[in-house]
C-alpha cells in the first residue's frame, strides 16, 4: 500500500506491531522526504485488520493516520481505509499546504488503487 513508486517504505522489514517505527520516504517536487512515525494501535478482528500510527518529530506532519482493511462478511467485500488526521509540522509543509494536501490526496489514491491491484491478482 505504500509501494507507489514516488512513496515506499524505508525499513520494511518492520513489523506491524504496537510501538514499531515505519519510516516512509516520499519523492515530492524533486526531493526525497523521510517521514518516521510509530504505530500505536492494531485492529486485529475477524472482520478487520490494520493499525493507526502517529507521526513522530521526524515527520512533515503532526497527526495519525490509520490504515485498515474491512471485511463484510455477508458480502464477502474487502474494503481498505485511509484516513488521516494531521495538520503542517515542518516550515515548508506550512507554507506549501495546498500542495501538501494534494499530495496527501494523491496517496490515498494511489494506495488504494494498488490495493484494489494486489487484491485483483489474488481472484
Amino acid at each position: 500500500m505504500f509501494d507507489l513508486g514516488w512513496v515506499r517504505v524505508a525499513n520494511p522489514d518492520a513489523k506491524i506491531e504496537t510501538g514499531a517505527a515505519v519510516a516512509v520516504e516520499a519523492h515530492t517536487l524533486g526531493l526525497w522526504t523521510l517521514n518516521v512515525s510509530r504505530i500505536t494501535e492494531i485492529v486485529d478482528r475477524a472482520d478487520a485488520f490494520g493499525f493507526i500510527y502517529k507521526t513522530t518529530r521526524l515527520h512533515v506532519e503532526e497527526g495519525e493516520e490509520r490504515f485498515l482493511l474491512r471485511l463484510d462478511a455477508a458480502t464477502c467485500e474487502v474494503r481498505y481505509e485511509v484516513e488521516a488526521v494531521s495538520r503542517p509540522r515542518a516550515a515548508l509543509a506550512r507554507l506549501g499546504l495546498p500542495v501538501t494536501r494534494g499530495f496527501q490526496r494523491r496517496f490515498a489514491r494511489e494506495s488504494q488503487g494498488w490495493m484494489r491491484a494486489k487484491t485483483a491478482e489474488g481472484r
